[in-house]
């Protein structure tokens, strides 16, 4: 089965919020009776620092000025945990957060400015607040939601639970507080199948779906793209999946996953001299640093699997709430978290931004990726990472090929990758050299030398004697972009 991702994400740049810490609103702070954390408070303290979707309206000027047409909100369902992960209550959004009035608030402010806003969905497992589990701990197993649940016997042990005396039903990660949801159950599988069409009734452009990997059964995905696209065609579903994951992408289920693939490549191309571990999937794993051949490489397994038309739907995030900072897992190399930036912005996908990366926010894992921005310490902020961020996601936004061209590897030697984005007349050269001398390659172009205008780097085009030819001169540890005048 073949099948179009929606036009509008191969020209999206995304945004990801963690709602919690990207901004606080004047109109929520002065609830009363409400105590929250310090803003910008150690996250190793976990608690609510306060940010909530009015305070995102509040910044959509910087958004903006970033190129950003498409949010992607972590969960925003009522919920007794800070990343909202542990939702409660599936049909409002958290009070601490606006309520329901502030998403409709927050969906038309950015409707207004043309982007779009795509929710997160929990729907493996739930909180233990959640009513149907809670009628459970009141009822025991004469609740008639007993099924919702994979129970395995009586009484529940849901706060009480410890190595020896251990939660007696199944949950997310092995985690008391996340029960999973058996969505073999037709009453689960229709409140979830309510769920995801209500919210894009409301306006959601889409959904990014939390732990797809853990609901094994493709008929409820089914299901679930048919309710969805039923209400709007054009809503985009990108599922959480760590690795190549191109059973999801056969036009049955999802449009797109998270391309954590090209991401770890990426990284590991990159910022190959000052690794850190951390990372994903596992914190205790050591990213492997990559040469340009084996970072080719990694490409290419991404193009077997998908395609290249599918890879340009899918969501190019390099870093988000569940892994360290991609500048901190670099080593704060801000020359390799500029070629890692330019590399996003004009890769095939989607690329999105984490909250913050943009003024160089610097953490490990978990939850020292969830700190609050320092929107009133300007100071904090890198502002030569904000000057290339604006300056790169401005080139992708300017020229069509760099968003829905045709991709090609023109070389990959050692320290040197170089490609091409071809959409009609149209052709961009990017080239980086990660290394620390010159490098000089020649390579077969589709236009001549003089054709082409640079717009980042000082790279120096020469034409051969060969006409066909074209040599390019590469400093150390620079970068090209490069495109065709009309």
């Amino acid at each position: 089965m073949s099948f179009a991702t929606p036009e509008w994400v191969k020209e999206a740049i995304f945004y990801q919020i963690f709602p919690d810490r990207f901004a606080r609103s004047a109109r929520m702070t002065a609830q009363p009776g409400i105590s929250l954390k310090p803003w910008g408070s150690s996250p190793s303290e976990e608690g609510f620092q306060g940010g909530d979707l009015y305070g995102i309206i509040d910044k959509l000027d910087h958004l903006q000025s970033l190129q950003v047409n498409a949010l992607y909100l972590t969960p925003v369902f009522a919920s007794a945990s800070n990343h909202r992960y542990h939702p409660y209550d599936y049909f409002n959004v958290d009070p601490l957060l606006g309520g329901n009035d502030a998403l409709r608030a927050l969906l038309d402010a950015c409707h207004e400015r043309g982007i779009r806003v795509v929710l997160d969905a929990v729907l493996n497992h739930t909180g233990r607040g959640f009513w149907p589990f809670h009628h459970i701990l009141e009822n025991g197993g004469n609740s008639p939601y007993r099924d919702w649940f994979h129970i395995h016997d009586w009484p529940l042990r849901p706060y009480s639970s410890d190595k020896d005396n251990h939660h007696n039903y199944d949950s997310w990660w092995n985690l008391p507080e996340l029960p999973k949801l058996n969505t073999s159950n037709p009453g689960v599988r229709q409140y979830l199948l309510n769920v995801a069409k209500y919210w894009i009734e409301f306006g959601a452009d889409g959904w990014r779906i939390d732990a797809a990997g853990e609901i094994k059964d493709d008929s409820f995905w089914q299901e679930f793209r048919n309710v969805v696209k039923s209400v709007n065609p054009d809503a985009w579903l990108c599922g959480e999946e760590w690795y190549v994951a191109s059973k999801w992408l056969k036009g049955d289920m999802f449009d797109a996953v998270m391309n954590y693939p090209l991401g770890t490549a990426a990284i590991s191309f990159f910022g190959k001299s000052t690794l850190r571990t951390g990372y994903f999937p596992d914190p205790s794993e050591e990213l492997v640093p990559l040469n340009a051949e084996q970072f080719a490489g990694e490409i290419k397994t991404l193009q077997s699997a998908y395609g290249n038309e599918l890879l340009k739907g899918q969501l190019n995030s390099f870093g988000s709430h569940d892994t360290a900072r991609i500048f901190w897992t670099i080593g704060d190399n801000q020359n390799a978290l500029k070629q890692l930036v330019l590399f996003q912005m004009t890769a095939p996908g989607a690329p999105c931004i984490y909250y913050g990366d943009e003024i160089g926010m610097s953490s490990a894992g978990l939850p020292h990726c969830r700190e609050a921005v320092p929107w009133d310490e300007l100071a904090q902020w890198n502002q030569p990472v904000l000057d290339f961020y604006r300056e790169y996601t401005a080139l992708r936004r300017q020229f069509d090929c760099l968003q829905t061209g045709e991709f090609d590897i023109l070389y990959a030697e050692g320290d040197v990758f170089a490609f091409t984005r071809i959409k009609g007349e149209q052709c961009a050269v990017i080239a980086f050299n990660t290394g620390d001398r010159d490098e000089s390659l020649v390579l077969d172009l589709p236009a001549k030398a003089e054709s082409f205008k640079g717009y980042v780097g000082n790279a120096e085009f020469r034409e051969t004697e060969d006409k066909q030819l074209v040599e390019i001169a590469l400093p150390a540890n620079g970068s090209l972009l490069a495109v065709t005048t009309d």
